[in-house]
């Protein structure tokens, strides 16, 4: 049980982690460079990545490209014996004057001990951190798309458990 909870962390984590992003700089402030860094910490676990491409600077409607992500082109590590990997490039629109943004869909992997469990969520969303382009998740659930019969059939993420930075 120990083992499908980390599992189901490690996989909210990087769901939350790829659906948002943020940014150094004020929302009002100079361009961003189209990069995201994410970090999510669940279970005593952390996941995290830097430097990930995004197609355009919020707050424009921008893609996430995974391969800047995972690895070999990225650099998306986990503490523990759990891996991750992102099977989609999410698509993230914002709302400025709301201060939220929305990812279209996260498809994610996550595996430990040989064992893969593959999850999807839907509009995901994410809120601003004040005036910065940090935005900090609301909570969410990803549904199980495939895997083993020993992965739980739904991962939750509570409200301010994953983070990312637009930069």
């Amino acid at each position: 049980m120990r083992y499908l909870s980390k599992l189901s962390c490690v996989t909210a984590l990087i769901i939350a982690a790829t659906a948002a992003a943020s940014a150094a700089a004020t929302a009002s402030g100079p361009t961003a460079e189209q990069r995201v860094d994410g970090v999510i910490v669940v279970a005593g676990n952390t996941c995290t990545w830097t430097n990930a491409r995004t197609s355009a600077n919020p707050p424009a409607a921008l893609t996430i490209d995974r391969t800047t992500i995972n690895r070999p082109g990225g650099n998306l590590s986990c503490s523990g014996s759990i891996t991750a990997v992102l099977n989609n490039n999410p698509a993230v629109t914002f709302d400025d004057a709301a201060g939220r943004a929305k990812a279209d869909v996260i498809d994610i992997t996550g595996q430990q001990s040989g064992i893969s469990c593959r999850y999807k969520a839907t509009n995901v969303l994410w809120n601003r951190d004040g005036t910065t382009r940090k935005y900090v998740n609301q909570a969410f659930t990803a549904t199980k798309t495939s895997g083993s019969f020993l992965c739980p059939g739904s991962v939750s993420t509570a409200a301010g458990d994953a983070s990312l930075l637009f930069h």
